[in-house]
């Protein structure tokens, strides 16, 4: 595909600039002929993460206030994927865009609301609270310094402090935040702040897990 896996992908037409070059388009045959309409819907599943404060302050406050137990969880070797049902992967980790660190920092997993989310790997829960663009958020530090961070949750289905194993149920899928439609957002983190993301294909795949992305 011409990247490196762990580096967001070269600047070019994304998605989304796809679509505002369409609108424009569409806009001006509108102006020649009929009215336009009052407003034009998004993609049914767009990302819309920023960087938001509120959720970077709760996610450092969570982890202030737990204490280093990695050494209560095997390290992550082998993984599982966040879904056990077919899905859609409708933003890729590193698209560039608007986003305010220049690309995308997860990738995003189209499915219907409700469906259930599992951890990747196991670990401590240092958020799990509704918190600005990622909405329902829960994000769990994994005993080898890594955190993943699963956003836009209908539901929260553990509390923070909970020590979790790979596969445990962590929530249920939603658009709560900053979306347009349902989908997972994962984000995978190899330290706590942000800027420090990766691709989260190519960190399952070291652990033997195959997410098409």
């Amino acid at each position: 595909m011409g990247y490196h896996i762990d580096r967001p992908l070269e600047a070019g037409t994304t998605r989304r600039d796809a679509l505002g070059m369409a609108m424009a388009l569409l806009g001006g045959t509108l102006a020649v002929g009929t009215a336009a309409p009052e407003a034009t819907a998004l993609p049914d599943d767009d990302c819309l993460i920023e960087y938001d404060a509120e959720f970077e302050e709760a996610l450092a406050l969570g982890d202030s206030q737990l204490p280093d137990d990695s050494d209560r969880f095997a390290p992550p070797s082998k993984g599982v994927l966040p879904l056990r049902r077919a899905y859609r992967v409708t933003e890729r980790y590193g698209a560039r865009g608007n986003w305010q660190g220049g690309h995308h920092t997860g990738i995003d997993l189209a499915v219907p609301r409700g469906t259930p989310v599992y951890a990747v790997g196991g670990g401590t829960v240092v958020l799990a609270a509704r918190s600005g663009s990622y909405g329902n958020a829960v994000t769990v530090r994994m005993p080898d310094g890594h955190y993943a961070v699963y956003a836009h949750l209908n539901r929260i289905r553990t509390r923070k402090g909970a020590g979790i194993p790979t596969g445990a149920r962590i929530g249920d899928s939603g658009s709560t935040g900053r979306t347009t439609g349902p989908h997972l957002h994962l984000e995978i983190r190899a330290r706590r702040g942000y800027g420090s993301d990766i691709n989260p294909v190519n960190y399952l795949a070291r652990r033997g897990v195959s997410l098409h992305g």
